[in-house]
């Protein structure tokens, strides 16, 4: 039965034999230079190293709380500019940058665009948003 890695110590020192593993193969030209018991554990210390990496919690990607955020996020999915994104979304650069900045309101129009064009919730527009008349 396999050792189990029980600290971040004991993690870097198993990826560190990796390491060491991968540079002499590829010194000597492949896996297939490796010694039979080498390329064993190399085999048993990937899985530990791998079972001790699963066991890790990542972290939680942070939802948008404001309807600014949700449109930020949006943006960078789409690797869209401010000036892009305005033009998407059928108003001037300047009337988003005022919004961005908390500065103006979205319309209804906007909201109707914000849900067709990036596919944002419209219970999320409507619970996060105020909306000029």
């Amino acid at each position: 039965m396999p050792y189990n890695i029980k600290s971040e110590d004991e993690y870097l020192q198993v990826m560190e034999k990796i390491e060491s593993y991968l540079l002499q193969a590829t010194k000597q030209g492949g896996f297939h230079t490796l010694s039979a018991n080498a390329r064993d554990e190399m085999q048993v210390l990937s899985k530990m190293a791998e079972s001790w990496e699963d066991s890790i919690p990542l972290m939680p990607i942070k939802q948008p709380q404001t309807l600014v955020e949700m449109i930020e996020l949006k943006m960078y999915e789409r690797k869209l500019k401010q000036k892009d994104l305005a033009e998407l979304l059928e108003i001037p650069a300047s009337r988003l940058s005022e919004i961005l900045k908390g500065k103006r309101q979205i319309t209804l129009t906007m909201a109707r665009n914000l849900y067709k064009k990036l596919d944002i919730n419209p219970a999320f527009i409507l619970e996060k948003a105020i909306l000029e008349e």
